[in-house]
């Protein structure tokens, strides 16, 4: 009997511990290291530093990203060719800055307009295993930390 009252008292912990951690979700997740800090998309939407939505919209983007098919046109570029992250792509001494994709952003927040046109404050290329656009959208304008004014958005 003592066994199952110890048992009935460690699962909760348990469960408890992995949500604290943030490790609920196993796996390497999108990450980019830009001048020392490393930006990675969050496991669970609370322990985000930061909050990104995106718009299908663009009169309520406040950044606008141009999917670009020419690597060597693109601001940031991601591409990658093997099924798991390479170990150590993203270590930094500092705790990464943690991003999250939200569907309730608040006013703040950046909100991105995805297009294959243009104007745009980012152009992206991705082909990769590991990043979606949306990901690698969301790591650029949360890396850059600002919110760009559409008007000024070059072509």
């Amino acid at each position: 009997m003592l066994r199952l009252k110890i048992l009935a008292s460690v699962i909760p912990l348990a469960i408890v511990a992995l949500f604290a951690r943030g490790e609920f979700l196993a796996g390497p997740r999108p990450c980019i290291e830009i001048s020392g800090t490393s930006v990675q998309i969050a496991a669970l939407s609370w322990q985000a530093h930061r909050h990104v939505s995106f718009t299908s919209d663009p009169g309520r983007a406040t950044v606008r990203v141009q999917i670009s098919d020419d690597a060597e046109a693109a601001d940031f570029t991601v591409i990658d060719d093997i099924d798991t992250a390479e170990a150590g792509a993203c270590e930094s001494n500092a705790p990464p800055l943690l991003v999250t994709i939200s569907r309730k952003p608040s006013a703040s927040d950046p909100v991105i307009y995805l297009s294959r046109d243009g104007p745009a404050d980012y152009r992206i290329f991705v082909s990769s295993t590991s990043f979606s656009l949306l990901d690698a959208a969301a790591l650029i304008v949360s890396a850059r930390g600002d919110r760009h004014r559409i008007e000024a958005a070059s072509l």
